[in-house]
């Protein structure tokens, strides 16, 4: 399966959701936000989504700082 994140793109071996996309790019516990083909995901759905051949996200996290 590939799939493109940010930009550029990523295969991989296995059927994912969006949690486990996330578990495998070691996003888990970060603030993120997930576009998902132009429509942002709320969390509560990141396990019921499916991750398709030819999907392509935006991934944004946030860094604190002063």
């Amino acid at each position: 399966m590939k799939i493109k994140i940010n930009g550029e793109f990523y295969s991989f071996d296995k059927e994912l959701t969006i949690l486990e996309l996330l578990k495998e790019l070691n996003l888990i516990g970060k603030p993120v936000v997930v576009e998902h083909n132009g429509d942002i995901v709320i969390k509560e759905n990141y396990d019921k989504i499916n991750v398709l051949d030819g999907d392509s996200f935006e991934l944004v996290t946030f860094v604190g700082g002063g």
